[in-house]
């Protein structure tokens, strides 16, 4: 509803000795909800067959207690909530994917997006595959049980289809013959992490999926790094990519990732209060209070007013109960609907000086909606400072970011942008400024989107191209 950047999707698999792991993957795929609201599967391995369940909508609304009961008292599950990037939002393109071969049968869960996906697609066509969706995760899964056929060893055959693809991809994957294994692609775009509980080992897109089934955070898969999940709970790990220095996705703390989650090393919240604390050394602004945009523009409020000591103000009631999927079918509506989900809270801005702050702005629609609202409610002057750079370029690796000419940094000025959305002042944070508040992570990141320097050429590959 609101103009948001959507990222495409969030993986989660684990193996447990209470046999409970589908229950399991559905209190994760929960926590993962803001990763993806289109669809939702589950698959899980009873023996050698392996059950799916999958459909489009929230979590909640996909799976019932019959549901979720007819996958089976498994001791593997794996599970996926998607947004999609690549294909329509369809049940055929919600995930997991499931692959059959002479052997057996496989699921795949991805996150990412891979760009010679199609190229993959087309080769397995000729060789006499049949597909049934038309996302680009159907490749993936496709080419593993493809490669199955002719390596005796599934692990192999596994490491021989991943180092085929080129782009994003955080995989995980459950074979018929009881194996669960994770996949980081080399420059580590999307992330994954490890998770242990008392009977049990997981692997998630995010932490705060391991909190909602108590587990704990073991450590992020490495980009290039293979974990293997074994039956006795061991872990084994290779590195079966070659490892890129530049890859990490730094959107994921401004917007993507879920506040209490831990990625790279680096906490999501702490990774927002510094990027407020940046804007705070960067625009130095005389103001009587400062508000965030719920969700993820609050705390990077709250740095703000730390490092410069004007107090910080809830600025909206949110209505929770219209979630990022809801959709209105015209503009009208739409711009009625902002108002409708931030409800402005007058008694913190009337006759007040405000520093508005929020995560992004791509076009510009919402902005002005939400400064309006904002005056309405009473406010003197209303500054708008945003947590991330000016949007210039698309995205290939799993952003959906709209056409670069409709992108408002690349049609305007900054008091071009100032006036179209009636802010007093307007100040993005740095791309340094935003590296800074972000260099706790072990990683380096890639900032393509705001400056066209991808760490991945992918030459003539699209990501539409299924579009």
């Amino acid at each position: 509803m609101l103009e948001k950047l959507r990222e495409e999707c969030g993986v989660f698999g684990i193996r447990t000795k209470d046999n409970d792991s589908a229950t399991m993957t559905h209190s994760a795929l929960m926590a993962l909800q803001h990763r993806g609201q289109e669809g939702a599967g589950i698959a899980s391995l009873i023996g050698e067959k392996i059950n799916l369940f999958k459909n489009k909508g929230l979590v909640n609304e996909v799976f019932s207690h019959k549901d979720i009961n007819d996958l089976g008292s498994a001791e593997v599950s794996i599970g996926h909530v998607r947004y999609s990037t690549t294909g329509s939002n369809s049940k055929s393109n919600t995930q997991p994917i499931l692959a059959e071969y002479l052997r057996g049968r496989l699921a795949v869960a991805h996150n990412g997006n891979i760009v010679n996906s199609m190229e993959i697609r087309k080769e397995l066509e000729s060789k006499g595959c049949i597909f049934r969706s038309t996302n680009d995760s159907e490749s993936i899964a496709k080419l593993i049980a493809f490669e199955m056929l002719t390596e005796e060893d599934e692990i192999k055959a596994i490491i021989k289809s991943v180092n085929r693809l080129k782009g994003a991809f955080s995989l995980v994957i459950m074979t018929s013959e009881n194996k669960l294994i994770a996949i980081r692609d080399g420059w580590g775009f999307r992330p994954l992490c490890i998770g242990k509980g008392k009977n049990g080992i997981a692997v998630s897109s995010e932490s705060c999926a391991f909190d909602s089934v108590n587990y704990e955070l073991v450590r992020d898969v490495e980009p290039g790094e293979m974990v293997i999940i074994n039956e006795d709970l061991s872990i084994e790990s290779k590195i079966i990519l070659e490892k890129e220095k530049k890859g990490s996705c730094i959107f994921e703390y401004v917007y993507f990732a879920r506040t209490d989650s831990n990625i790279d090393n680096l906490n999501v919240y702490d990774a927002r209060i510094n990027m407020g604390k940046e804007l705070a050394k960067q625009f130095k602004i005389d103001a009587d209070v400062v508000c965030g945009v719920p969700d993820s523009g609050i705390e990077a409020a709250i740095g703000y007013s730390k490092e410069s000591n004007i107090p910080f103000e809830f600025g909206f009631v949110k209505n929770r109960y219209i979630g990022r999927s809801f959709i209105f079918p015209t503009q009208e509506q739409r711009e009625k609907a902002v108002k409708l989900k931030l409800n402005p809270l007058a008694s913190n801005l009337k006759n007040k000086r405000v520093i508005l702050i929020d995560d992004s702005i791509v076009r510009g629609t919402t902005s002005a909606k939400i400064i309006q609202n904002v005056r309405q409610a009473g406010a003197k002057e209303v500054h708008m400072l945003v947590s991330s750079p000016m949007f210039k370029h698309t995205c290939n690796f799993g952003t959906d970011i709209d056409n670069e000419e409709n992108l408002i940094a690349n049609k305007m000025t900054l008091d071009e942008i100032r006036k179209s959305i009636g802010a007093d002042s307007l100040g993005f944070i740095s791309i340094e400024g935003l590296k800074n508040a972000c260099k706790n992570s072990k990683r380096e990141f890639c900032t393509g989107c705001f400056d066209g320097n991808y760490p991945l050429i992918i030459d003539n590959y699209s990501k539409t191209q299924f579009e």
